[in-house]
């Protein structure tokens, strides 16, 4: 048995064509599970693996002869295809320009998003990587403005059955537990932000969402690594901005339709398979306002030993 995910239990099975092999050795070099060595100047399979093959293909992509067949965890020699030409890459220029281009847009055009493009933003985070292969990531795509106001409009529903986690009986109790930080975050953010949420959706007015044309909530299974639906959200980010459209990652729903019978229910009525450590949501949409200059950012430190 190779490491589990939600999608499955077994190890992948690695096939080498012995009249094709050219001893070369890459296939070994790449192979971090130890599964392959060379044998009498060919490549083999090695008597004991580290995990169990978890379908990479790293062995069979690299492989200039084509000896090596991978199968199994999603994964068939099917699914190879020849990388583009490097000329046909981002340079840095290119990506830098990108990035700076990119500002979180909470302003959308009532216009929806093509469907060409909502399918090439989810190939191209399709290609994020992932912590055991396969990915463990789910998507759930609202593509108009009335089905993403629907789920923002039955999210405050949701936030309505909470309003105990800010009550100031509660943070008086957790805060010995949870520290300050904590104590910090719901009292200045969390308390004030659910109270604007609800009141003005009440109202008819979408500060959660902002009725984008497009939502896209990117999540895991428990057995993933958490990151991977943040990768994944990222990658989605930047091909919106490189299709021209605004996009905002919202952080603050994810975290709060994991726990209690309220968020299950929530969770069940649109379709979200199962919890997750880490999620994000991502509008999309052509933006009411245009920028015209960016603004440094910086990390918190960056440390050189």
């Amino acid at each position: 048995m190779a490491i589990p995910t939600s999608r499955t239990q077994e190890a992948a099975t690695v096939s080498i064509e012995s009249a094709l092999c050219t001893g070369c050795g890459l296939c070994v070099t790449v192979c971090k599970d130890f599964n392959l060595r060379l044998c009498e100047g060919k490549a083999c399979l090695a008597p004991q693996s580290l995990f169990g093959c978890v379908g990479c293909g790293h062995c069979m992509a690299v492989c200039p002869a084509g000896a090596i067949s991978v199968r199994g965890r999603s994964l068939a020699p099917q699914d190879m295809f020849l990388l583009p030409p490097q000329n046909r890459a981002a340079d840095f220029v290119s990506l830098q320009a990108l990035l700076h281009r990119r500002r979180s847009v909470r302003e959308f055009l009532p216009d929806p998003v093509p469907q060409e493009q909502v399918q090439a933003i989810l190939d191209a985070a399709r290609t994020a990587p992932t912590g055991v292969p396969p990915s463990d990531v789910n998507v759930l795509v609202l593509d108009s403005i009335e089905k993403s106001r629907g789920f923002t409009r039955d999210f405050c529903e949701h936030l309505k059955t909470l309003r105990w986690l800010t009550a100031p009986w509660f943070l008086t109790l957790m805060r010995p537990f949870w520290g300050r930080a904590n104590h910090e975050l719901f009292s200045n953010f969390v308390r004030p932000a659910l109270a604007a949420f609800t009141a003005s959706m009440d109202e008819g007015t979408n500060i959660v969402t902002y009725d984008a044309p497009l939502l896209m909530y990117f999540y895991a299974s428990p057995l993933a690594d958490p990151a991977d639906p943040v990768v994944a959200a990222t990658l989605a980010m930047l091909a919106g901005e490189a299709l021209g459209l605004g996009t905002c990652m919202i952080g603050s729903m994810h975290p709060l339709i994991q726990w209690g019978g309220s968020a299950a229910r929530f969770r069940q009525r649109h379709g979200i398979r199962c919890k997750s450590r880490e999620g994000l949501v991502v509008l999309f949409g052509h933006s009411r306002v245009r920028y015209t200059r960016g603004i440094e950012r910086s990390f918190a430190s960056v440390t050189r030993p």
